[in-house]
């Protein structure tokens, strides 16, 4: 673990896996609000809230299911952003005092294929933009340009995310918040769709799965976001200003979404997006889509970068590895390519494969972040030796069995309870479709935790945290 003074402010970020040492540390909570509200303020987002329409839910149902899905995932989202600033540790480092030096490479291995994933989407969409603003079909010339131009911003790293993301945040509430306004006046809806006659509680479901999945999916490397920010940093402070900006971000752009899908029955996401834009200003559908454009390529950026310090710790997990910055570029580049081979090779209609994607993603990562939040807040209780985590042998073990076996747990709980397009939970199926995997595997991964968890020593480890800190300064805040 290095402790090497670093400029954190200009040129390209050095760090990556490192403890980020008190010198460094600066900035408010409040920075957290624009970085998590304009990554999710972009169209994958929108894309996300038509799900419900494309299954046959009403607006009103679409709106309902996305408030609550979103209002869900955030919780686990914000409270894991909240830990950053407390140990300036990424989050999957952290996740090491869970889950083991070695064994933590399963969950960072769960996360980079979901940051592909969903970096893939990005591209696609992306891709359509400027199919359509330049009427020129290039989809592999763009898959490239955006990842190029993704890819530098990650490579400058933290501070510079931090920046765009600020004003790109006043560029998105000019642009797409005088389109809510005027999407709301002029776009005309049938009457039906303000109500919940028929409901339909499969669509409801998918669609609640879906926004909660998609605000639990920052939950994995929240934390490195906020992990400059000074130990002093309150951490109701940071989880609320990271909850406002995830919450507000998603459910406003997935509930323009489903009135998008609502207004314009089977659509592509773009090509209602557009209509509905030149419905309020004929023409102005081709720079709204432009305006969408920097959103969703820094959200790759986001994206990318968080995925750079999963491989490393992948890495790092099998050999010690030097966080340099040369290192972190060549992660970045890993990643970039990575997404773009599979942007490349994809094919499919968009809209279902999201849906399929996100339900997917919401099973691998509830059980991870029951384990990591019980065990942060009620089990250890912020008490962690910073320098222990990087020791393969340290006492925090190579394999964190009981994070392990209680990650299982959850996710064999969930199986009976399963809706996908593959396979159906045979409980699910006798409750008409209904999918209820999301709190099965929530509790059943916390109670295994909290169970395998009473004979931890955590007398000793409280003993090496202290002496840690001490050589360290503050590097934890305890909640005894």
């Amino acid at each position: 673990m290095s402790s090497t003074t670093k400029n954190p402010t200009s040129g390209i970020e050095a760090r990556s896996i490192d403890w980020v040492p008190l010198n460094e540390r600066r900035g408010k909570a409040s920075t957290l609000f624009p970085l998590w509200f304009m990554s999710n303020a972009n169209v994958t987002t929108l894309a996300t809230g038509m799900l419900g329409a494309a299954m046959g839910a009403s607006l009103l149902t679409s709106l309902t299911a996305i408030v609550l899905g979103v209002a869900v995932g955030t919780i686990f989202t914000a409270f894991h952003s909240a830990q950053g600033p407390q140990l300036g540790l990424p989050q999957m480092i952290q996740s090491r005092a869970q889950f083991g030096y070695r064994g933590v490479i399963l969950i960072c291995a769960i996360v980079v294929f979901s940051l592909v994933g969903f970096n893939m989407f990005n591209q696609m969409l992306g891709a359509q933009i400027l199919n359509m603003t330049t009427g020129v079909e290039a989809n592999t010339l763009w898959y490239v340009l955006i990842s190029a131009v993704s890819l530098v911003l990650a490579i400058f790293g933290y501070h510079w995310i931090h920046a765009t993301q600020k004003w790109l945040t006043l560029l998105f509430l000019a642009t797409f918040g005088i389109f809510t306004v005027g999407a709301l006046i002029v776009v005309p809806l049938d009457p039906a769709q303000l109500t919940f006659n028929d409901f339909n509680i499969a669509a409801f479901l998918i669609q609640f799965g879906a926004a909660a999945a998609y605000a639990l999916g920052w939950a994995p490397y929240v934390s490195d976001y906020s992990r400059y920010l000074p130990p002093q940093t309150s951490p109701a402070k940071a989880l609320w200003f990271t909850y406002g900006g995830v919450f507000i971000g998603a459910a406003w752009l997935m509930a323009l979404g489903a009135l998008v899908a609502a207004a314009f029955s089977g659509t592509a996401p773009l090509d209602g997006v557009s209509a509905a834009a030149d419905m309020i200003l004929p023409g102005s559908g081709y720079w709204l889509l432009l305006s969408a454009l920097p959103g969703l390529i820094t959200v790759i950026t986001v994206n990318v970068y968080a995925a750079c310090i999963e491989v490393i710790t992948i890495g790092d997990s099998i050999r010690p590895v030097k966080p340099t910055i040369r290192v972190r570029v060549i992660a970045c580049v890993l990643i970039t390519v990575a997404a773009l081979i599979g942007s490349l090779f994809s094919t499919g209609e968009f809209l279902g494969n999201f849906g399929s994607f996100l339900v997917i993603l919401l099973y691998i990562l509830v059980p991870w972040t029951a384990v990591n939040l019980v065990d942060y807040y009620f089990v250890r209780r912020g008490n962690y030796a910073v320098r222990e985590i990087f020791k393969a042998n340290g006492i925090y073990g190579n394999w964190g069995w009981r994070g392990l076996a209680s990650y299982v747990i959850g996710i064999v709980a969930m199986i009976p309870f399963v809706v996908t397009v593959w396979f159906t939970g045979p409980i699910a199926a006798a409750l008409g479709g209904a999918d209820l995997a999301l709190f099965v595997g929530v509790i059943a991964s916390a109670v295994a935790y909290l169970i395998l968890a009473r004979n931890l020593d955590l007398d000793n480890e409280r003993r090496v945290a202290a002496a840690d800190k001490s050589q360290f300064g503050q590097t934890a805040v305890a909640f005894d």
